[in-house]
């Protein structure tokens, strides 16, 4: 059996352990997060039923003519939501677009928080209601997971349980569903994905179709991350890496092409970026600022941060 590259939590051991079981989680996980930046995550509490539902409903939108998923790309909306069409978006120390397209769903406020002024509203495809509707759904979950996991996170930087709850309530989180379709002739260098960082505090990532995820490690190899079934992976983010002046670490993944016998099979990948409120301040907390790890960065908001972000990587002018 191949080896683990990342170790492996049980969400529900914070969630509903005891005071042992919940430190060891808290250790285990922010050591992962401190060390390689990566972990995998077992009862995450997102059903199966939801997740492949989504795939599904994913699938067939993409498999829909380009004429029509183009009715669904929304101009000055900087790929916020709905669909970007393929070759938009490239990394950001790369002038080559990624093999990929994919489609956006953002924050549903349900209660009446008026940052719901600031939020465009979602997309629905009238060919795949469902489409949306399951989307939405698994958004919710996922926001569910991640907010148990991020106060996992506070506990082991020492700070109140809670200290992302208001923060990351009616956040700017994005769910995104990628397709890669099939190659069918030899790439101009790009590969699926080309090597970056994420923009968000932590991603959650629901398993792929297909492998090639990789991530570049403390020896400066890249190495597979094949998740188990049924285990989500979760990478920490640049912000999250930004508020710990580095403490976390926000490490370089990418998707890489498959071997050339199997280009003709597509790939579909779901990650849940998972924001904070635009407002959220970045600074470097103070307790992660050392001697021996002197501050890096200058203040900046969340929503600041993200326009930068978003232009670096070509989805806003």
């Amino acid at each position: 059996m191949a080896e683990r590259v990342i170790p492996v939590v049980d969400l529900s051991k914070f969630v509903n352990g005891n005071e042992e079981e919940r430190q060891a989680f808290v250790d285990k996980l922010g050591n992962a997060f401190h060390e390689i930046g990566f972990v995998g995550v077992v009862n995450h509490g997102i059903s199966n039923e939801l997740i492949h539902g989504f795939y599904d409903a994913s699938n067939a939108f993409f498999q829909l003519p380009n004429w029509i998923k183009s009715n669904y790309e929304i101009k000055g909306m900087a790929g916020q939501r709905g669909y970007t069409s393929f070759g938009k978006e490239h990394a950001k120390q790369s002038q080559v677009a990624d093999l990929k397209e994919f489609f956006q769903i953002g924050q549903e406020v349900t209660d009446d928080d008026p940052i719901q002024d600031y939020y465009p509203d979602n997309v629905k495809v009238k060919e795949k209601p469902e489409f949306t509707d399951l989307g939405i759904k698994l958004y919710k979950a996922f926001e569910k997971a991640g907010g148990e996991l991020l106060r996992a996170i506070a506990l082991h930087l020492g700070l109140q349980e809670d200290y992302f709850d208001a923060k990351i309530h009616n956040g700017n989180s994005i769910l995104r569903s990628i397709y890669y379709p099939p190659i069918t002739q030899e790439p101009e260098s790009a590969i699926r994905a080309e090597q970056h960082e994420d923009i968000n505090l932590i991603t959650l990532l629901v398993g792929a179709s297909a492998g090639g995820l990789q991530l570049l490690n403390k020896e400066d190899k890249w190495v597979d991350i094949t998740p188990e079934e049924d285990e989500i992976v979760i990478n920490v983010g640049d912000m999250l890496q930004r508020l710990t002046n580095n403490y976390l670490k926000s490490t370089t993944h990418r998707v890489v092409n498959p071997p050339k016998e199997m280009w003709h099979q597509p790939r579909l990948s779901i990650p849940f970026f998972l924001h904070p409120r635009s407002n959220m301040d970045l600074s470097s907390l103070e307790s992660c600022v050392t001697a021996e790890r002197p501050l890096v960065y200058e203040p900046i908001t969340a929503g600041d941060y993200l326009d930068e972000r978003l232009r670096e990587i070509g989805l806003k002018k």
